[in-house]
């Protein structure tokens, strides 16, 4: 008999997915170039010439069979200790190579998180708005996601409900800034508050609360904002980065979890990561893309177009009446629909050819979000299919 579980999953398909997939069938009809896709947050800029280069370097100076062979559980060593040090260097941080495990992406990353420092039955809490695939990643470890409701005047978080929800129960909280699907980037004061709170309630429950930081868009921070790095405020905290973003490779699958040295028992939690591994069939991402990245620590795609983007749908949305919190990072803006059913409102926004993504799925009701990781000529094109929009749906009248 199949697994009932993952059977009733094939019901639950990401809603980014299938707007992505329509976006695509709709540009066999009219043309790709025509439909202005805001579904999938895909990159929309190269990877740096120094990463191009080096993986030409690695094929061609390099002994094929150490190349293309297994690297060790945890990762190459030298790339974790490349790792480590970069950390330092940016973060003043103390970082050796024994706290850095090499995953498959962020998401890699916080798969391993979640099973070092979480049960079967533990609560997992996150913050809405919130990436929709950690409830996959909550609830396929075992543990159970529990969802702090959204301060929606600024995204931040909403520490009323949070105090609340931090029950014994807890275990682990998951956050993600900067944050997909909002933008908002978490303040020092934001961070120095939630530390307070777990630090707290770890000393009144008598137990561990780990802190982990999902962290793929640490690099798109726009002009203006503050990004503090989120594991210096706690001690238990555990970093899931992804260079998916920050190098434009999401399909090379790579990125790492780096565990802060002053959490209890940090010096185990990489080496249960190489465990956990063998159990969910992780195996350490390949050779070449993890020698290629240890080259390219402390440099970046251009990303800039990424603000350029968010400066013209944010003046244009909010002239034409939508309410939006201005996004501080990422390549993603979340305003308010104008129908109460934002999936009703995504669906009108279609036959104008312009495809946003519905925020139930966000854990937010009453939003859409818009990937701007297209090119900056088609951001300026899709302004007349907005204005379209409002006027043939009579918004904002």
């Amino acid at each position: 008999m199949i697994t009932k579980q993952y059977k009733e999953m094939l019901g639950r398909k990401s809603i980014i997915r299938q707007l992505s997939e329509f976006a695509t069938a709709r540009g066999e009809q009219i043309g790709y170039e025509n439909v202005f896709d805001y579904s999938l947050g895909n990159p929309s800029v190269s990877p740096p010439q120094i990463f191009t280069d080096t993986m030409m370097e690695l094929l061609r100076d390099s002994n094929p069979v150490y190349l293309h062979g297994y690297s060790q559980s945890l990762g190459i060593p030298a790339v974790r200790q490349k790792v480590a040090d970069s950390l330092n260097d940016r973060f003043h941080m103390n970082y050796t190579r024994e706290h850095i495990f090499m995953a498959t992406g962020a998401a890699g990353a916080i798969a391993h998180a979640l099973r070092c420092v979480t049960a079967p039955g533990d609560e997992v809490l996150i913050f809405a708005p919130y990436f929709a695939e950690y409830r996959a990643y909550i609830n396929l470890s075992g543990a159970v996601m529990k969802v702090v409701p959204a301060d929606v005047k600024d995204f931040q978080i909403n520490f009323e409900a949070f105090e609340e929800m931090l029950t014994e129960k807890v275990a682990a909280v998951l956050l993600n800034t900067p944050n997909n699907p909002s933008g908002a980037v978490y303040t020092c004061g934001t961070l120095t508050k939630l530390a307070e709170i777990m630090t707290a309630k770890e000393k009144e429950y008598g137990h561990d609360i780990f802190l982990i930081s999902d962290e793929p868009y640490r690099e798109i921070v726009f002009s203006g904002t503050d990004a503090p790095y989120v594991t210096k405020f706690y001690p238990n905290s555990i970093s899931c980065y992804s260079f998916s973003k920050s190098l434009s490779i999401p399909g090379e699958r790579i990125g790492y979890v780096a565990v802060n040295p002053a959490c209890r028992d940090a010096q185990y939690i990489a080496d249960m990561c190489g465990q956990i591994s063998r159990g969910i069939g992780h195996n350490c991402p390949p050779s070449i893309i993890q020698l290629a990245v240890a080259k390219c620590l402390d440099v970046t795609s251009d990303l800039s177009v990424y603000e350029t983007n968010r400066n013209i749908l944010y003046k244009e949305l909010t002239s034409l009446g939508f309410e939006c919190v201005k996004p501080g990072g990422t390549f993603y803006i979340f305003p308010k629909a104008p129908d109460k059913d934002a999936a009703a409102f995504c669906e009108k926004a279609k036959k104008y050819d312009l495809i946003l993504v519905p925020s139930d799925d966000f854990g937010v009701p009453g939003y859409f979000r818009m990937a701007f990781c297209i090119d900056t000529e088609k951001v300026v094109r899709s302004l007349e299919a907005f204005r379209k929009l409002v006027k043939g749906e009579n918004y904002f009248r």
